[in-house]
């Protein structure tokens, strides 16, 4: 059949191209790594690529399904305990004997040509690792997460861990790296020594659509902020996406923009923010909705006049580039240079501020409030930008072309 977009699907002659994923997260998790994964299992399955993802178990989500034309194994799982070196995060993990048995079993059944593995550190990457050596199946993997914690010893301590736990993994499969921004290049290439010819420059693919603003009004009729100025941050609230330099901006912005609120849209894994804020006498400035459904992060976007979140400088994730394409303006603490080949211009397609300067965050906020005209310029531009390079069939006609460059070179030695 012929296939959407550009990407060639002329793998083999006559058999059809099988690729398998591992990761840990998965939906009905909420993660951005998770969706990423999910939405390109569905667009590679619409270009006729079999596709096997195996996860963990997640609350009542089905052991083995079929969705969007590809097949779903969630292994039964445990999870780690809540620590401030896991970020108080909540991560299940597969490692048991019985789990090596069926990831081997549903790999060795579906007969991958490609192995991609989503997350340097999770222990379905290792398993699979293994299995991938033994087999000399070639293997792209994705690193979503850099391994570094604002306290010194955790941040040793994950140093070590990468240095030693990840580099063997990935020795034994000597993978192609997919690179999603430059800062995650720098730290691949100080962290793990991977050669220049092994890595790819794929950035996150995103939905491009433009939220509907009458959802956004009935969101605001349910919280009750009527026609408030409403600064979105989205996400969850861990170290690396602390809040803290957004709370330290409020009361210049407050000082201006009096009835302004701040939406924190995900679970709250770092409270600092929160004590800040009480400390600032701001905190009534603050509303918290929890952790929402995927389908519903969309008229909380459509509710924002701004979105603000990536403020420590390392880089872009999913949920700014989701909002980027939605056209809601978004400022942000990040490189013009974030993504190699893709330029990053302030005031045209998105708002840069220099790190740890408040005022300027403020400011930066309060103009876009206060002109529309120009937030609605830096939206447009910012839809361009996401149409252009980060749409999720951009992204996966590239995940193609990877996996025909991956299918070129001689896989892993048992």
């Amino acid at each position: 059949m012929p296939a959407p977009g550009n990407a060639s699907l002329d793998f083999h002659s006559s058999d059809t191209m099988r690729v398998a994923f591992t990761n840990n997260f998965f939906p009905p998790r909420v993660s951005g790594s998770a969706h990423l994964t999910e939405e390109l299992a569905k667009h590679l399955a619409q270009l006729g690529v079999e596709v096997l993802v195996v996860t963990t178990t997640h609350g009542d989500a089905p052991l083995d399904e079929r969705r969007d034309g590809y097949r779903v194994v969630r292994l039964p799982s445990w999870a780690l305990p809540k620590t401030a070196l896991s970020f108080n995060f909540d991560i299940s993990l597969a490692a048991r004997p019985g789990n090596f048995r069926r990831l081997w079993r549903l790999l060795d059944a579906f007969a991958p040509d490609v192995l991609h593995q989503h997350g340097q550190f999770f222990d379905l990457t290792f398993m699979s690792s293994i299995w991938a050596r033994r087999r000399r199946i070639p293997t792209a993997l994705s690193i979503h997460t850099r391994l570094e914690h604002p306290f010194w010893l955790y941040g040793r301590v994950l140093a070590i861990a990468d240095r030693t736990l990840v580099r063997a993994s990935m020795a034994m499969t000597n993978p192609h790296v997919v690179v999603m921004d430059t800062p995650m290049s720098e730290y691949i290439g100080r962290r793990y020594a991977v050669p220049d010819d092994r890595m790819v420059p794929i950035p996150v693919g995103v939905d491009a659509s433009k939220v509907d603003r009458s959802a956004g009004l009935a969101v605001r009729q349910r919280l009750g902020i009527g026609d408030r100025p409403v600064v979105l941050s989205l996400g969850h609230v861990i170290p690396v996406r602390d809040r803290l330099g957004l709370v330290e901006a409020l009361p210049a912005l407050l000082e201006k923009r009096p009835d302004a609120l701040v939406v924190v849209v995900g679970s709250v894994y770092d409270d600092r923010f929160l004590r800040r804020a009480e400390a600032l006498g701001v905190r009534d400035h603050i509303m918290l909705t929890g952790s929402v459904p995927r389908a519903e992060v969309a008229v909380y976007v459509a509710a924002a006049d701004v979105e603000v979140h990536d403020l420590q400088g390392h880089g872009l994730g999913t949920a700014s580039l989701e909002v980027l394409g939605a056209g809601v303006p978004v400022v942000a603490v990040v490189r013009p240079d974030n993504f190699p080949g893709i330029g990053l211009h302030s005031w045209e397609n998105i708002v840069l501020v220099e790190p740890d300067d408040p005022r300027s965050l403020a400011d930066a906020i309060v103009h876009l409030l206060d002109d529309p005209d120009l937030a609605q310029r830096v939206g447009a531009g910012q839809q361009r930008l996401v149409h252009d390079h980060f749409t999720l069939q951009v992204v996966t006609d590239a995940h193609v072309a990877m996996y025909e460059r991956v299918l070129s070179t001689p896989g892993p030695t048992a």
